[in-house]
């Protein structure tokens, strides 16, 4: 059995998980006075994860609905 979460979950935590991350990567910023290229690695690894989640399919966003669905 595969550990998956719903869909209104997945899409709870993914806004919760890039929220802590763009304020997290602002102070970490600020903190070190690291530069724009070095700010932007940061940016794709945090993504990068969130990629991998969601196609080993744990993660399961439908967006809030924004995008429909296809009917079959």
């Amino acid at each position: 059995m595969k550990l998956k979460l719903g869909n209104r979950t997945s899409d709870i935590l993914i806004t919760i998980y890039v929220i802590i991350t763009i304020f997290g990567r602002i102070y970490i910023e600020s903190l070190f006075k690291i530069g724009a290229l070095s700010s932007l690695f940061m940016g794709v690894l945090t993504l990068l994860v969130l990629w991998a989640l969601i196609k080993i399919k744990f993660l399961n966003p439908v967006w809030f609905g924004l995008f429909n669905k296809k009917n079959k």
